[in-house]
């Protein structure tokens, strides 16, 4: 894991990844420690893309458009403040990851395989999510690029070791509370 150039006092960390890698447990790792502002990307969701993939039917471009735009707004709230933050969304596509892309956010793309993955989707309860739509979500996973602001932490670790990899490779700060 390497920090990407240009990792500003006030960065907004958009933890990425399939259904069942981590975003949320890490994130609220990351939040706890650095007393940083975080918001579930999941929570955003209109009810109708909720209950979509409830039923098990995977979301198409035209669902995610309205739910992106608010995690946007979101981040931009916090850049305007000034505040650091973090907020998860799976950010699969290049094209989703360009409309929520600002000189402030940083992807941190939590990777793992298939199998990883598919064992914790299973072994999870209450979650919309079924593991029945994971491989629609490898099928649509562009990893970032090197032209993207971002970096790759492979999940095999606990979460608190990937929670203390991302804070000492981005160099991060706790804000005072």
């Amino acid at each position: 894991m390497s920090a990407p150039a240009g990792v500003g006092a006030s960065p907004v960390l958009l933890l990425m990844g399939v259904s069942g890698c981590g975003k949320s447990t890490v994130a609220a790792l990351l939040a706890g420690r650095l007393n940083w502002p975080f918001e579930e990307g999941d929570d955003l969701h209109p009810a109708a893309n909720v209950a979509k993939m409830h039923a098990g039917h995977p979301l198409t471009d035209e669902d995610r458009w309205p739910w992106l735009a608010k995690i946007a707004e979101w981040i931009d709230g916090n850049i305007v403040a000034g505040s650091p933050a973090l907020v998860t969304c799976s950010a699969l596509k290049r094209s989703y990851r360009d409309v929520l892309r600002r000189d402030a956010v940083v992807f941190v793309y939590l990777r793992g395989t298939p199998e990883l993955i598919g064992r914790r989707l299973a072994a999870r309860q209450g979650h919309f999510m079924p593991p029945t739509l994971l491989d629609t979500q490898f099928a649509d996973l562009q990893v970032p690029e090197s032209d993207e602001k971002s970096v790759t932490v492979d999940i095999g670790a606990p979460p608190a070791t990937l929670a203390d990899g991302i804070i000492s490779t981005l160099g991060l700060r706790a804000r005072p509370r």
